[in-house]
Order: structure tokens, then sequence, then C-alpha cells
């Protein structure tokens, strides 16, 4: 099952737009609030989840021939969160580059890769196929279409993330059921499903780290 569709692209733009219109509305003292994330603050938040421009550029340059190893988002986040895998093993790595951006890019940089720069960039990678393979440095390759698949998730997880610490209106609908469905995939299904309908005795959430 897969959910690399056009309307990936367009949610995800969107998600962004939240985000950049968030972040132009918070004063000062906002971008140090504390989140419910230890030791991260708002803009820490900003900037983990902040688009990388030449990110989506390099995409181009990474592309393979031949199918992907990795074909959907479900398939990325189940290998990062196996035990032992890098969502547990690059926790702290991940929180320090994070607070080493925050550090380094003024909230209003921050806003504009969301609301600006993220977004053409994302534009300039339209044509690319969603099944198209690109390279990978730990799972070999994956598809453009499962990237974006991680992203939304991502940029809708720490939405909430986000809310949580300074309030506002929840993720688009669109956002939501899509990153409800993903997640809820990662899991196995029969053990989902038993604890969903109250037989199961098996833990099954998180499924993310």
């Amino acid at each position: 099952m897969t959910r690399q569709t056009g309307d990936v692209p367009a949610l995800l733009a969107e998600a962004w737009a939240s985000w950049a219109e968030r972040g132009a509305a918070l004063d000062e003292a906002s971008w140090g609030l504390a989140t419910r994330l230890p030791g991260w603050t708002v803009r820490d938040l900003y900037a983990h989840v902040a688009p990388v421009p030449e990110m989506f550029a390099g995409l181009r340059g990474a592309l393979v021939d031949g199918p992907a190893e990795v074909t959907t988002g479900v398939g990325i986040l189940r290998a990062y969160n196996r035990p032992g895998g890098i969502a547990h093993t690059a926790a702290e790595q991940v929180a320090e580059t994070a607070k080493q951006t925050a550090a380094a890019a003024e909230p209003a940089e921050l806003v504009a890769r969301f609301g600006a720069e993220g977004p053409a960039a994302l534009a300039g990678i339209a044509d690319l196929a969603p099944t198209a393979a690109v390279a990978h440095p730990l799972l070999g390759s994956v598809t453009v279409g499962a990237l974006g698949e991680v992203a939304l998730m991502e940029a809708t997880v720490h939405l909430l993330d986000l809310i949580a610490a300074i309030g506002g209106p929840p993720p688009s609908d669109g956002a939501l059921h899509f990153t409800r469905a993903l997640l809820a995939e990662v899991a196995d299904p029969v053990a989902f499903i038993e604890a969903a309908a109250g037989r199961g005795t098996t833990a099954v959430l998180p499924v993310i780290r």
C-alpha cells in the first residue's frame, strides 16, 4: 500500500505555509519558549523542521536507474525506528544539530525557509515522478515520493509539538489524516488492529521515536 500521490507535495507546502504564518506572528520571547520535547525551545523546533532547499535541489543529482529499494514512507520509518535504527542511535546528534542551526539562524531566516525558500525548492523538483529513485546514504535508494511522505509526517507531528507550546489552530485535516494513516501502517498490522479493538496485550505505540 502507498500514498505516493500528487496530494503529498501540496499538503507539504500547505504545512510549511502554516509554520511560516505562525512563526511570523511570534514575538522574541515566544521563540525561547520550552516545548514538550525535553530541552527543545520553539526556535530549536523551527530549526529542526525548516526545509533545506539544497537538499531538494540535490535530489536531481542523486537520481539512480532502476527501481528503488525503499518505495514508501512506511519503509523508511520502519528502517529508521527498528531497534538500533538511526532514530535511536542519532537522537542526541539530531537534537544538537537543531540547537546549532537555531543559534546560527535568525527567526526571520527560519520563517523564510518555510514561507519562500522551501516551497520554491519543492516546486523546482515538481517534474520528478514520485516513483523516481534517488541514492540514500543508509537505505541504498528510496523514491522521491517516499521522502515526501516522511517530510509531510515530520512537518505535521512537529506542528502539533509547536501548537502544544504556543497554541493556535490544528494542522489541516488533510495533513492529519495522511499522518494518522502513515503512522498506523508503520505498526505491525495484527498487533495494531488488536490494540485498536481492545483485544491486544502487546505494546504497539509509539511506532516512531
